[in-house]
């Protein structure tokens, strides 16, 4: 075990650069398992079962991944003009 890199931060390697990946595809995953499940509690609510609360649940998931696209979008914007 070699201590130099501990004690010298010249020594030490350089870092790898960090990989840049396309959250959009994420974020487009997440707003479909909460529209599946606001499906699942629309369903269950017209079928006379208390499901209001977890509706609202999955009705705010889809409204943050909305905002988490919009995010993801100017935040692409921003990368690319730094890169050109």
């Amino acid at each position: 075990m070699k201590f130099a890199p501990i004690v010298n931060p010249e020594a030490r390697r350089a870092s790898p650069q960090p990989v840049r990946v396309d959250l959009r595809t994420v974020f487009l995953a997440g707003i479909g398992a909460w529209v599946v499940a606001a499906i699942v509690c629309a369903v269950l609510l017209a079928v006379g079962l208390h499901a209001m609360p977890y509706l609202q649940i999955c009705l705010a998931g889809i409204v943050v991944g909305i905002a988490l696209l919009i995010w993801e979008h100017f935040d692409r914007c921003n990368y690319r003009k730094l890169g050109a």
